[in-house]
């Protein structure tokens, strides 16, 4: 719709009221399709031009001859209908639907972000609940890189907590603990040691000597953060989620960064001791969200804290020199992360640009892996898969496990990312394998039904007559491939994949009725079948591109 409005704009700014930009700023496209193909709301302009809103869009209306448009005055908006035929020509020879023209029209190319997401306690396999984080923040990467933009995607590797501690002692005796234990066995000391005090102190002995750099008790630390993170890399990986960096939470202990960046903050008032001896940043007059602001960045014994080490990490990455430095956060951490921020501020550092998203609840509630009471990211995979592929077996009468791949994972990342990542998701199996209507699978669907046509269709449809579709379904699906372009611009402004969801659910729900009211190969016009051939096919490309960027797969054949 950018070339409709673009068009629009210039014979606005023939009528001299008005700058174009000012035109242009203000167009938009109507809620309902009654009120025409674009509108131009006049109240913005009632101060500047000193005239009610309903005037200034009479005399508009007035103004504007094109035989292209029907102009119409209605309340204070202006709305413009487009001659059917002259709105296909228009769209479908102008629309860009690839990376590179979009990327360049835009200028992004060459542009550099650091992205950095997940951070799961390499302590267990993630549940449902964790991979929001990584399947919203690989779609914004897909995002940015389709918008010509290099992405380097990092990975903070939280190697030091008492609950690795936890997992370290529990594996004494088993050097070749399995990945898939590695939940259980966490579940199983937590309760222990709710009852024997002495695991406590054995684990806090364990942590005392990691953070000491103690040869020994690093080389157990290292190995069970390694068979974790591997664990749960080769998790993600399956999804085509991948980092660039893995960034250690210990190295700055073990290189003294956090006692540098200590003695930085030592320069600043706002940094003390407090009656037990730790240190302590008083963030009061820092607008954070809580009564009593204070940032506890050290032990009694002058040991640092977890927040002391994101400081460090988070200097590292301000450091880089990228144009964009993006975190995805749950929103839980929201407060602590304005104490970060603030405490970067501090020092002279730029905090990295936040999107905190919500949680995955289930039925009963939170997730907790502490408790156990989880839904494992890689059962979900599975029986999402199994799912699929008894659906594919009953109808093709034989298994696909990798078609049953490509459907089942993509259900899975669609079911949680057209949710705004502000809002809760809540978790239902019955309601994710649901493959009708709102899903992955309805637009995989559609796009493979599409293939299908065009493998059948026996003409060139590359020169086709575009003035020729003129009904009132194609020209709705024309509007809606043509919104590919700001669909995508509007989830790179706003950082919400749930704009590119609701897009392919829209995009495929106008070809479904568009398909449902005409034919295409069964009609005796050559050259409408061309243009309708030609249409479709851009529809398949805008809902493979769009699925491509919430990192889901299509098929040619379901």
């Amino acid at each position: 719709m950018e070339i409709l409005f673009d068009y629009i704009s210039d014979i606005l700014a023939n009528t001299g009221v008005l700058p174009r930009e000012d035109f242009r700023a203000a167009l938009e496209t109507p809620a309902d399709s009654n009120n025409g193909d674009v509108a131009l709301p006049c109240f913005k302009f009632a101060k500047v031009l000193k005239k009610a809103p309903a005037i200034i869009a009479d005399e508009l209306a007035q103004l504007i001859q094109d035989d292209n448009l029907t102009v119409a005055s209605v309340n204070g908006f202006l709305n413009f209908t487009v001659n059917p035929a002259f709105l296909a020509t228009q769209l479908l020879f102008n629309t860009r639907l690839t990376s590179e023209e979009i990327a360049s029209k835009y200028g992004m190319k060459g542009k550099s972000i650091l992205i950095e997401h997940t951070s799961i306690n390499p302590n267990a396999s993630p549940h449902i609940g964790r991979a929001r984080n990584a399947l919203i923040a690989d779609s914004l990467v897909r995002v940015f890189r389709y918008l010509g933009w290099k992405t380097d995607v990092h990975y903070f590797v939280n190697d030091v907590g008492k609950q690795i501690a936890m997992l370290v002692y529990a594996t004494a005796d088993r050097p070749n603990v399995d990945f898939n234990d590695l939940l259980q066995i966490y579940i199983d000391i937590n309760e222990q040691a709710k009852e024997n005090p002495e695991i406590e102190k054995a684990v806090f002995d364990l942590l005392n000597k990691f953070e000491h750099n103690d040869a020994d008790t690093v080389a157990k630390f290292e190995h069970i953060v390694s068979v974790c993170i591997k664990g749960q890399t080769a998790i993600f990986d399956q999804l085509g989620i991948k980092w660039d960096s893995f960034d250690y939470e210990s190295r700055y202990i073990h290189q003294h960064t956090t006692e540098q960046v200590l003695d930085e903050l030592k320069k600043s008032p706002k940094l003390f001791k407090d009656k037990d001896g730790r240190y302590v940043l008083d963030q009061h007059g820092e607008d954070i969200g809580i009564e009593n602001p204070m940032l506890v960045v050290t032990r009694n014994d002058g040991t640092s804290l977890y927040a002391l080490r994101d400081i460090c990490y988070s200097i590292d990455k301000a450091s880089t020199g990228t144009d964009r430095n993006l975190l995805v956060l749950g929103e839980d951490q929201k407060v602590y992360y304005q104490q970060i921020s603030a405490a970067l501020k501090l020092l002279g550092y730029k905090p990295a640009e936040v999107v905190h998203y919500s949680f995955v609840l289930l039925p009963d509630g939170k997730m907790s892996t502490r408790s156990g009471n989880v839904v494992l990211l890689e059962d979900f995979m599975r029986e999402m898969t199994e799912k699929a592929n008894e659906a594919i077996t009953e109808r093709r009468g034989a298994s696909d496990i990798e078609k049953a791949k490509i459907i089942g994972y993509g259900a899975l990342k669609y079911s949680i990312l057209k949710c705004s990542p502000e809002k809760n998701v809540l978790f239902d199996m019955q309601n994710a394998l649901n493959f009708n209507g709102d899903s992955s699978l309805y637009a995989q669907y559609n796009f493979a039904r599409i293939q299908s046509i065009l493998k059948k269709a026996d003409i060139d449809f590359e020169n086709a007559d575009y003035s020729l579709l003129i009904e009132k379904e194609e020209s709705a699906l024309i509007k809606e491939i043509a919104r590919f372009e700001s669909v995508i611009l509007n989830t790179y402004n706003t950082l919400n994949p749930s704009l590119l969801a609701n897009y392919v659910y829209s995009l495929t729900s106008k070809f479904s009725q568009f398909y449902t009211n005409h034919s295409i190969l069964n009609i005796e016009n050559a050259e409408l079948k061309k243009a309708r051939l030609s249409l479709i096919s851009k529809a398949a490309t805008a809902i493979k591109e769009t699925l491509n960027l919430l990192g889901i797969d299509t098929v040619d054949e379901l």
